[in-house]
């Protein structure tokens, strides 16, 4: 018995010493990426990668403005030194017999501007989805980057659900 309550309490020291190291508030360490908006409001958005027909992978944000509660912003983020992005370039959005120029708005915060990479530009899609009554597939362009980057009506839906 003696034996028993001697491991049993060494087992315990044990526990209770790697305990003690695991959480020392002084040992732990975390990355985190905080946006400077991330304190005053929470930022929902979609998040998409879709390829385009060239077989090129982007990846398509759409999340509110922070600064003005009308608009919606669309990024358009492809490879970093795959490819540049020469701003400003509208973006051409077809569907059916429908279509949009938007406007490159990447410039149009300094701030934000230069920390975004050549590989990044940002759209204001605002009066695509103010015209929008159904979920429908949309194509994307941008001359000599973009030939042609099919949009999902699932993803439509879900840029409609931001903006209500």
């Amino acid at each position: 018995m003696e034996i028993f309550r001697k491991v049993f309490s060494s087992i315990i020291f044990v526990l209770f010493l790697c305990c003690f190291i695991f959480t020392n508030p002084k040992n732990i360490s975390a990355d985190m990426n905080l946006d400077a908006n991330s304190y005053r409001k929470e930022i929902i958005r979609s998040l998409e990668n879709l390829q385009d027909l060239d077989s090129q992978t982007w990846q398509i944000i759409v999340y509110p403005s922070l600064k003005n509660s009308n608009n919606t912003i669309l990024r358009i983020v492809g490879h970093p030194g795959s490819l540049r992005f020469d701003h400003p370039t509208n973006l051409v959005v077809n569907s059916g017999r429908k279509s949009w120029d938007l406007i490159d708005i990447t410039k149009k915060n300094k701030d934000r501007f230069d920390t975004l990479n050549d590989s990044v530009a940002e759209f204001d899609i605002s009066p695509l989805i103010s015209k929008l009554d159904k979920n429908r597939p949309l194509r994307l362009s941008l001359p000599g980057l973009i030939n042609d980057l099919p949009i999902p009506p699932y993803l439509v839906g879900e840029w409609r659900t931001l903006v209500n």
